[in-house]
């Protein structure tokens, strides 16, 4: 069977592998900002969830022949990921991914390139009254709902055979939920005889947001010098105080003053993009002798959403 190999794009690999990782390098040195009061973590736990996808046209024959000589199982791969971190000497995802990548191209010539992706999963180290404590580090974590960060590395073979090569890397946060009862407006928009929503001087706004940003060093976001690092964190509270102060016309003049105050707090990024859905509640009632008290809905499922990308 004759297959013209420049016109097929084949990939595989195994997602959702969860790792939890004990007593990682502890996530410290990276600058203070005034709009956060996150300092650190020492990382007693670092729980993730890894995907991972491989590419190569060393896998062509298994799709075309069914020949799998050259095909690393996904299953390897699970087990791969999980025993590969207990050697990981980093504090960061996104330096847990470099980590693996290296690692899986040099175990596995048959990879060309590959993508990796970690997903944050969310636990808190519980506050025990101290007739409970048994030891200095805490050992009780609670599982947590909610926004979550996330990272992507792609990474592949130098061309001059001098190593691996980090081709791009993006981090981010996934599903920011912020609302605020003051502080914002919408009006002033085209109006026809479609239109219902009624323009408004000041609102509650709640809205849904998806962030993510690249650095302008790919290799500040994976090295164990965190001096550059920007920890999501970081990103959580310099988003929800950048909210919190200012009086927005729209949600897209709140995501571009964001995003330009963020380029302005961390010089390390060197782009943003921004994907916000409105999700504001429907006014139902309020009392007359006090304009502050309102009752609210959950609105019809259609929700606006907003998008933006800067770059420096």
């Amino acid at each position: 069977m004759s297959v013209d190999d420049e016109r097929i794009q084949i990939s595989y690999g195994k997602l959702r592998v969860p790792v939890h990782r004990t007593y990682a390098r502890p996530l410290s040195g990276f600058a203070a900002i005034p709009e956060s009061t996150f300092t650190g973590d020492a990382n007693h736990l670092l729980a993730l969830e890894i995907d991972v996808e491989v590419f190569g046209q060393t896998f062509l024959p298994a799709y075309t022949e069914g020949d799998n000589r050259n095909v690393v199982a996904t299953d390897t791969m699970k087990n791969f990921i999980l025993r590969q971190a207990v050697l990981f000497d980093g504090a960061t995802p996104e330096a847990f991914l470099a980590f693996l990548g290296k690692q899986f191209l040099t175990q596995y010539q048959t990879m060309e390139a590959l993508q990796l992706t970690a997903r944050e999963l969310l636990f808190e180290a519980v506050d025990l009254p101290p007739n409970a404590i048994q030891e200095d580090d805490p050992i009780l974590f609670r599982r947590r709902s909610g926004d979550y960060a996330f990272c992507t590395l792609r990474m592949g073979r130098d061309p001059l055979g001098e190593g691996f090569q980090m081709a791009s890397l993006e981090s981010g946060i996934a599903g920011i939920e912020l609302l605020k009862i003051t502080g914002s407006s919408f009006a002033g928009y085209r109006q026809d005889e479609y239109t219902t929503l009624p323009q408004t001087e000041d609102r509650p706004l709640f809205v849904r947001m998806d962030l993510t940003w690249t650095y302008e060093r790919p290799q500040d976001g994976t090295s164990n010098d965190l001096s550059r690092y920007l920890p999501a964190q970081q990103v959580r509270d310099f988003v929800s105080t950048t909210f919190h102060g200012f009086v927005s016309h729209s949600i897209q003049e709140l995501v571009y003053v964001m995003g330009n105050r963020m380029f302005e707090r961390f010089p390390q990024i060197s782009s943003l993009s921004f994907a916000a859905e409105n999700h504001t509640h429907d006014l139902i009632a309020e009392d007359p002798d006090d304009p502050r008290i309102k009752v609210y809905t959950a609105p019809f499922v259609a929700n606006g959403l907003i998008t933006l990308t800067l770059r420096r």
